[in-house]
């Protein structure tokens, strides 16, 4: 009798595994093509990237190129956004750096008298705010407001991890508008060739943008004099001409050291 019992219970433990409904599990093997980008950044920093037009959008270009005109005529600065390889090329010189070794060219028997390292990127980074801080390293925290004019503009300090970039004690301060999110001004430290952090903020104010690519990128910024870390009035205007953002990447010849064009050590 209990054999019999025991044969009826386990037909119908049987019979009700048929009837339950089969659950499917989902193994993800590659998420490689997802759109988590965003996902990463605090919700101030995504704000102020998607009122230029989104991180992704600006992590699918590949070259930046961009002309000021300067007292000795027009200086075209050209980067492989991934590789940040760079090529700055003026009447006067030429200043490369290909990824490893970072050199000038003299043209016409001119001395090239400039700070090669601490110039190269450095307009590059001023004109690529605010996507420039969504690289990696950056510690993103809340910083004080600005207020200038009558008007408040929130803060976000940016600094370095240990290690990243020639000038990790670098500091930069993004100021945006409280409602739309675009970038107005920039506060940055200068710490090249020092030790330690500065404690000294210079100014830009970032009031005229343009469209390429999808993204708003500026067409001018103005420096302005400061006074205990506050932006005081207008010092000069950088104008930005032939902006080019692209998904095609730069030819890497262009920034091969040339023959007769010096190492900088």
């Amino acid at each position: 009798m209990k054999n019999i019992l025991f044969i009826f219970l386990f037909a119908i433990f049987i019979m009700g595994c048929k009837n339950e409904p089969k659950t499917e599990s989902t193994q993800i093997d590659d998420i490689s093509n997802e759109d988590i980008t965003t996902s990463i950044y605090p919700e101030s920093i995504t704000k102020i990237f998607d009122a230029h037009g989104g991180i992704d959008q600006w992590n699918k270009m590949k070259t930046l190129s961009f002309t000021m005109e300067k007292p000795n005529g027009k200086e075209v600065t050209t980067t492989n956004l991934k590789t940040r390889a760079e090529l700055i090329d003026t009447p006067t010189y030429a200043l490369g750096f290909d990824g490893k070794d970072l050199w000038v060219n003299e043209k016409d028997g001119k001395e090239y008298k400039g700070k090669p390292w601490f110039y190269k990127g450095l307009m590059m980074y001023f004109y690529a705010m605010p996507f420039i801080v969504g690289d990696d390293g950056i510690i993103y925290e809340d910083a004080e407001p600005l207020i200038f004019d009558g008007k408040t503009y929130p803060g976000i300090l940016i600094s370095y991890e240990a290690g990243v970039g020639v000038s990790p004690d670098d500091q930069y301060i993004i100021y945006y508008d409280a409602e739309t999110g675009q970038m107005e001004w920039l506060a940055y430290t200068v710490t090249f060739g020092k030790d330690g952090k500065s404690k000294e903020f210079k100014f830009i104010r970032y009031n005229n943008w343009q469209t390429v690519n999808g993204l708003r990128l500026p067409k001018s910024v103005d420096w302005y004099k400061y006074e205990n870390n506050q932006p005081t009035e207008k010092r000069n205007t950088v104008e930005f001409m032939d902006v080019i953002v692209s998904e095609s990447a730069p030819d890497n010849s262009m920034f091969t050291l040339p023959e007769g064009a010096k190492v900088i050590e």
